[in-house]
């Protein structure tokens, strides 16, 4: 993922601060009250962590997912009056953190009094500037976020407690597999060289214990600057000569270059796979998990094959 390169125009600050957030939030002014006059209403950044919140809330919530679309770059996402107006009048705001979504904190500070119940994903799983932001490809942290927005819930909604625990006891249940998954690939393919144009799976690869080559080249293509042509060298080196078993790739974003190591890797017979950014429509995260988890694993048995995995959509 490059660094999005988002702006806040004025006009959608103002937006914001001509909103009266204690009157779009009056549930906020009635915190003694036994359950909610209204679903609780939460705006994700991100539409894995807003479907996260549907599946714990369920009737109990109202969810917003701002970056949704699996067929859009999200790096080239820009802030709208509607984006802002439903930040201005959430109760939960769940944003991802370190630089995924920066345009989010400008839309929380020029919301005002009373502050939304803000969870930040990067701050719960201890990550900091500089670490990858793909955090959903951490398969540690999904449930460690189920637990955290669970909790908010109940203190939101404290009459309907026992909703969500049962709710999150079910989460955690169907997100189970992917930890197995990851287990057993682990198991049988840990220490195998493979290499990525961007590090959008790299954390997932890190917990398989993959070997991932040529990281310059991806920080670079994630922070939107040209790799180093030594750096360069190096990647198409490793998948003309066969030294990679693997080359995944972001289907959200591609450019030219990303097109052009795709091709070396196809006519190099080393295997590609794409993974995507967004939780695609009509899919769980679980069932999004596995299915690349599940990619990548008959990419790396195949070895020779050289036949590109459809696992981005």
């Amino acid at each position: 993922m490059r660094e999005p390169i988002t702006t806040i125009p004025a006009g959608l600050l103002l937006v914001c601060a001509w909103l009266n957030p204690a009157a779009a939030s009056p549930r906020n002014d009635t915190p003694q009250a036994a359950a909610p006059a209204a679903p609780i209403r939460i705006v994700a950044a991100e539409n894995m962590w807003g479907a996260l919140a549907e599946r714990l809330g369920g009737e109990h919530v109202r969810v917003r997912s701002i970056l949704s679309n699996p067929d859009q770059d999200p790096h080239l996402f820009e802030v709208s009056p509607g984006v802002a107006r439903a930040v201005a009048g959430a109760d939960i705001v769940i944003r991802n953190g370190i630089g995924y979504d920066p345009w989010m904190k400008g839309l929380l500070a020029a919301r005002g009094k009373p502050p939304a119940e803000e969870l930040c994903v990067a701050d719960l799983a201890g990550r900091h500037d500089g670490d990858n932001p793909h955090l959903w490809y951490d398969p540690a942290v999904m449930p460690m976020v189920a637990r955290a927005l669970s909790a908010r819930l109940a203190k939101e909604d404290p009459a309907d407690s026992d909703f969500y625990a049962e709710r999150l006891q079910q989460v955690l249940a169907a997100i189970a597999p992917v930890s197995e998954r990851v287990a057993a690939m682990r198991a049988r393919f840990a220490g195998t060289p493979v290499t990525a144009t961007e590090p959008v799976f790299g954390l997932m690869a890190e917990a398989i214990g993959l070997d991932m080559r040529n990281r310059r080249f991806q920080l670079a293509v994630m922070n939107d600057t040209e790799p180093a042509a030594s750096d360069v060298a190096a990647m198409e080196t490793d998948l003309r000569q066969h030294r990679v078993r693997l080359l995944i790739f972001n289907s959200q974003a591609s450019d030219s270059a990303a097109d052009r190591l795709k091709r070396i890797a196809l006519q190099s017979g080393v295997p590609v796979v794409g993974v995507s950014e967004t939780e695609p429509a009509g899919e769980s995260y679980e069932s999004w998990m596995l299915r690349q988890l599940d990619a990548v694993a008959s990419a790396l048995q195949s070895g020779q094959s050289g036949r590109a995995e459809p696992a981005g959509r």
